[in-house]
């Protein structure tokens, strides 16, 4: 198994979807998607096996691959539209924002002022407010400060796994959690994070100073292209409507698959019938 195909859990929330359990997933034949992007559903520096399968979340990174060469691609929604299944949520009282600044990863750094951020964010949101760093983030005492000192309850869902960084699967269930029990999500750009918050039927924000991010490869155009592309999510509150919408799409909420399709896809072969119950459709979303 690749390990990207790990990392957050992913391949552990397909597992229990198609009725394996909540051990070790088994190994996936081919590359899963581990996070949104605007390329072809994988880092432009992530070397991928020629022929091997493609399993991404949405249409959009398919035809971004066609569109270079790139073939053998399945789309069957994202890891986080599975947990969703796997992990329905109950109705409850929601409260405050939670804020999620745009981060880094090890092999490239985001530079900005955190306190200005934290000021902004604490002067546009009503009520407590809750910044939920990434663990690159979360280890650096001065931007942890930053948002103290603003009153923020400071958080970590915790690290990715699959070898390169430490930590368990439990980074995107606490995620959900912590989701589940705000009325807001807000960062200073469109990410994962706020697709997410816009799937539990968290009302969204996208607002603030942008940062930069060192040796971003092109291919991706930057910020100014996601703004292009998705100009009705750039808003200090964004449209309900709107946000449900793209996070639908983005995050391939209606391409689910079968338990049984999705564990001949990945290469699984399942106990006893071949098939398993699909988990009750969740609760989260507000009309």
């Amino acid at each position: 198994m690749h390990p990207q195909n790990h990392w957050y859990g992913h391949s552990q929330f397909l597992a229990e979807y198609a009725g394996l359990g909540s051990g070790r997933a088994p190994r996936i034949d081919g590359y899963l998607q581990h996070g949104w992007n605007v390329h072809n559903g994988f880092g432009i520096r992530t070397p991928l096996m020629p022929g091997a399968t493609k399993l991404v979340w949405s249409a959009r990174p398919m035809r971004r691959g066609w569109r270079y060469g790139d073939r053998n691609y399945r789309v069957i929604g994202s890891p986080w539209a599975y947990l969703l299944r796997v992990q329905p949520g109950e109705p409850q009282e929601r409260t405050g924002t939670i804020f999620y600044p745009f981060h880094g990863i090890p092999s490239q750094s985001v530079t900005g002022d955190h306190e200005k951020l934290a000021r902004e964010v604490r002067e546009t949101e009503d009520g407590p407010v809750t910044a939920a760093l990434y663990w690159l983030e979360y280890e650096q005492p001065e931007i942890r400060r930053a948002y103290e000192k603003a009153g923020f309850r400071v958080i970590c869902h915790g690290y990715r796994t699959g070898g390169f960084d430490r930590g368990s699967n439990a980074m995107l269930r606490n995620q959900l959690h912590e989701l589940r029990r705000h009325r807001r999500v807000v960062s200073n750009r469109l990410a994962t994070a706020v697709l997410y918050g816009a799937s539990v039927g968290c009302e969204v924000g996208i607002y603030g100073d942008e940062m930069l991010i060192e040796n971003e490869h092109p291919i991706y155009g930057g910020n100014a292209r996601i703004r292009r592309t998705w100009p009705q999510m750039h808003a200090t509150f964004v449209d309900r409507v709107a946000a449900t919408a793209v996070a639908d799409e983005e995050l391939g909420l209606s391409r689910l698959l079968s338990p049984a399709e999705l564990a001949d896809v990945c290469g699984w072969a399942l106990p006893d019938s071949g098939t398993a119950e699909v988990p009750h459709q969740r609760t989260d979303r507000r009309d």
